[in-house]
């Protein structure tokens, strides 16, 4: 009896660590919350500096939340695949490259 015991206890141990620790793994995205991070503190740079108008601000928040909801969609099934992140370090490109034309275009605020 007292080995079944352990091995049960064991095995529900197992069970739960699997049930909490993998799925945060397996959804982890940490360089892209670092970029989504590094991406904010640009645009407020640039809202503070007066390199960014508030239309441009507006319009690359946008840009940044819909980023935000693609990721969670990919998480939304417990796995980011290879194609999700590649899908989602593009979008971000592209993020990180409208901020860099609007805080050196000629608009101000």
């Amino acid at each position: 009896m007292k080995g079944n015991a352990m091995k049960t206890t064991k095995l529900l141990a197992a069970v739960l660590v699997s049930a909490f620790v993998l799925p945060a793994f397996a959804q982890s995205t940490p360089n892209l919350d670092k970029r989504e991070d590094r991406q904010q503190g640009r645009i407020a740079q640039g809202i503070e500096s007066g390199q960014l108008t508030a239309k441009e601000a507006s319009h690359l928040e946008a840009r940044e939340a819909k980023l935000a909801n693609d990721e969670a969609a990919a998480k939304a099934d417990g796995k980011v695949t290879r194609k999700e992140r590649r899908k989602l370090q593009r979008e971000a490109n592209r993020d990180s490259a409208a901020i860099h034309r609007q805080k050196h275009d000629k608009q101000t605020r």
